[in-house]
C-alpha cells in the first residue's frame, strides 16, 4: 500500500527566522493520526536564517540525524563535541540518557537541513555523536546510505534497524528497492518528480509505504533531477518504541 502525501498537506511553522514544514506532529502542532511512521517519529524540512538557531536544548532516548542541504550548521553539546557542517555533510545524535546540545546558523547564509528523529530499538544508550560528508556523486542515480544500523561501510552507525538513503535521479534512470517482509518505506521529495510504483510524486510530497516489498522510482522529469530522502524502517515497533 503507498499513500501519497501532498505538499500541500505539511505542517508549516514560520516564526520569520525559522520556516519549518512538519511532516509529524511536533512542537505546537499535534495530529493524533500523524505521529510517527513505525519508528520514524520527526522529519522537518527546515530553513533557518543566518545568525539565528536553536539554544542550548535537551533530548533523550531518540536518534537524531541531520542532513544539510544548503548552508552551514554549527553543532555543540555536553559530550564536548563542536563542529560545523555543510553542505553534503550528515550528523547522527545518540541522545540515549541525554544530552544537551545547540545548533545554530553561524554562516552568512540561510541553512536548509532536514531534521530527522528515529525511536531507538532500545533505552538507556551512552550518549554519542558523529558527522560526515558525502559527495553529490555518490548519490548519483542511485540510492547512497547516509545513516543505518545495518552493515554499510560508509555510512553514520545508528542504532535501530533503519536506513537514510539520498538519491538523485536522472531522467531515464530507475531504482528497485526490494525490502524485506515488515518493512516500511518513507520517500521525501527535495525537488523534481519521481514515479514510485506508477504513482507520482513532486517537490514537497512524501510516500508512505506500507508492506510492499519491491518499490520502483523512476524519474519522469526531463529537466530537474529527482532529488528524495527514503528511509527503511521496521513495520513493526518495539516495546521502546511502542512508549513513545
Amino acid at each position: 500500500m503507498i499513500r501519497i502525501i501532498p505538499a500541500e498537506a505539511r505542517h508549516l511553522e514560520d516564526s520569520g527566522w525559522l520556516k519549518s514544514y512538519m511532516l509529524f506532529s511536533f512542537s505546537n502542532y499535534y495530529d493524533p493520526e500523524n505521529i510517527k511512521f513505525g519508528s520514524l517519529r520527526v522529519f522537518n524540512d527546515d530553513t533557518v536564517q543566518p545568525g539565528r538557531g536553536f539554544s542550548t536544548h535537551p533530548h533523550s532516548e531518540m536518534e537524531i540525524i541531520s542532513v544539510v542541504l544548503e548552508g552551514e550548521i554549527t553543532h555543540e553539546d555536553n559530550m564536548g563535541n563542536r563542529g560545523t557542517l555543510g553542505k553534503g555533510e550528515v550528523q547522527r545524535v545518540t541522545a540515549g540518557t541525554g544530552i544537551l546540545h545547540s545548533e545554530l546558523n553561524r554562516g552568512k547564509e540561510p541553512l536548509h537541513f532536514y531534521q530527522i528523529w528515529i525511536l531507538p530499538s532500545r533505552s538507556g544508550l551512552e550518549p554519542s555523536y558523529s558527522q560526515k560528508r558525502f559527495e553529490e556523486s555518490e548519490w548519483k542515480n542511485r540510492l547512497l546510505p547516509l545513516a543505518s544500523g545495518r552493515d554499510f561501510e560508509n555510512a553514520l552507525k545508528i542504532d535501530p534497524n533503519a536506513t537514510i538513503y539520498r538519491a538523485s535521479l536522472e531522467k531515464g534512470h530507475v531504482i528497485h528497492f526490494n525490502t524485506q517482509d515488515n518493512r516500511r518505506t518513507f520517500v521525501y521529495m527535495f525537488a523534481g518528480e519521481l514515479s514510485v510504483n506508477g504513482q507520482r510524486i513532486g517537490q514537497g510530497d512524501q510516500a508512505r509505504i506500507d508492506l510492499e516489498q519491491a518499490i520502483h522510482m523512476e524519474a519522469v522529469s526531463s529537466g530537474t533531477p529527482a532529488e528524495f530522502i527514503l528511509i527503511d524502517i521496521p513495520a513493526q515497533e518495539t516495546e521502546t518504541q511502542r512508549k513513545s
